[in-house]
């Protein structure tokens, strides 16, 4: 069993929820000043905002879950100071991921459609400077995701292997390599051939006529999209709320093991497709049978995209249980504690999910949330809100409601 502690100290449940409040107006404050469409910059039309957002989150976990922090040393440095400095660096390869690699180098020299210049300057149908940034930002925002997944699956599933014993350099390159060359081929399948689709005509020979229409019954990738968002909590759960357990029972002397891996992969992607399925079945109970064709939440598009945005408020409501509740409850055995903890995740989720589509978030948002609204979706709200925790956790070691020796 472990107390109910940090550092020793009995956890204080009132200043996390305190510090959760806190951490809401900030998100709020960033949501107004970047995203709000009423506001300031007004970058979320969506998909442009939705892949800011994204990519920045991607830039964290590439710290965090692929780098590892290298070349920084975290452990023992002061947390505000070395805090800061992670998020600088943090909003810098934010920049050069969306502005410089895809814009300027791939979307210049490789592939045409991450850069809505190179779109505009093709020519045709439909590459007006709108549309071009809105076609870059959806493929930007795939192969984030596609990253974002990899990156959190291998952190769970392989963690340090086979690198055991190499040094933090080593490490975090052949990681990174190993993890882009995952992401490319998924991305490659998964993604790809609707990109090509965007346009008109089609780019039929550079993308595949698409494999999944003949059992989705639509050829959005919002399939895809909704299914990887399905598995990625059961990835987040298993290591927040489940410790680990049960792939870490295939660990050697503390360390992934190649077993591990495998069985972690088809382990939560089998999790995934249940809950993929079970949410749609949820749906077509409350909102009637979707069918091909079907406007907003009559669309298979519209149910696909949705479990994902759903299953999304089930990670954040985990992490906000794991970073400001101090994973309670802490006082069972592990598999009691686990799946009550599940269980709050969940309901947790559910709650959030209730209040994303309710009329206090279209105030606090100044947009449009209802449920199939096309001008809205809840990923960006949501990865924006685990962003900012993961920033608080990892970059500011959870100061102020977890204090290190120099803080």
């Amino acid at each position: 069993m472990k107390p109910n502690t940090r550092n020793g100290k009995r956890f204080n449940y009132l200043f996390g929820l305190i510090n959760l409040a806190a951490v809401y107006c900030i998100v709020w404050l960033l949501w107004y000043v970047f995203m709000n469409p009423n506001a300031v910059m007004k970058l979320y039309d969506p998909f442009y905002g939705l892949s800011l957002i994204l990519v920045f989150l991607v830039s964290i976990v590439l710290m965090t879950n692929v780098a590892d922090f290298y070349p920084f040393q975290v452990k023992g440095s002061n947390a505000i100071t070395q805090g800061i400095i992670l998020v600088v660096v943090s909003l810098l390869l934010m920049l050069f991921i969306h502005y410089i690699f895809f814009w300027n180098f791939i979307g210049r020299f490789g592939v045409a459609y991450f850069s809505p210049q190179s779109i505009v300057t093709s020519g045709g149908i439909g590459a007006d400077p709108l549309n071009a940034r809105v076609i870059a930002s959806r493929a930007i925002l795939f192969f984030c995701a596609t990253f974002l997944w990899w990156a959190m699956f291998w952190s769970l599933g392989f963690g340090r292997w086979p690198w055991c014993g190499m040094s933090r350099g080593v490490l975090a390159w052949s990681r990174f390599f190993t993890v882009m060359f995952f992401t490319v081929i998924s991305y490659a399948i998964l993604f790809h051939p609707v990109v090509c689709q965007f346009f008109y005509p089609a780019q039929n020979k550079a993308g595949v006529e698409l494999w999944w229409i003949s059992f989705t019954g639509t050829a959005s990738p919002n399939f895809t999209m909704g299914l990887m968002f399905c598995i990625l909590p059961w990835i987040v759960m298993s290591h927040l709320l489940w410790e680990g357990y049960p792939w870490k029972r295939l660990e050697e002397n503390g360390e992934g093991t190649f077993v591990k891996g495998v069985v972690t992969f088809f382990g939560t992607a089998i999790l995934g497709i249940i809950s993929f399925g079970i949410m749609l079945k949820i749906m077509n109970i409350f909102l009637g049978e979707a069918f091909v064709g079907g406007q907003y939440t009559d669309g298979l598009d519209f149910r696909y995209m949705h479990t994902g945005e759903i299953s999304v408020f089930f990670m954040l409501a985990a992490t906000i249980l794991k970073t400001y509740f101090n994973n309670f409850p802490n006082n069972l055995g592990l598999w009691a504690r686990a799946v009550i903890r599940t269980v709050i995740a969940l309901v947790g989720g559910l709650l959030v999910y209730f209040f994303y589509y309710s009329p206090a978030t279209i105030f606090f948002l100044g947009c449009e949330t209802g449920r199939g609204y096309p001008e809205d979706t809840p990923l960006a709200w949501a990865m924006l809100f685990l962003g900012i925790i993961l920033i608080q956790e990892e970059f500011f070691q959870g100061h102020p409601l977890k204090r290190t020796e120099k803080s």
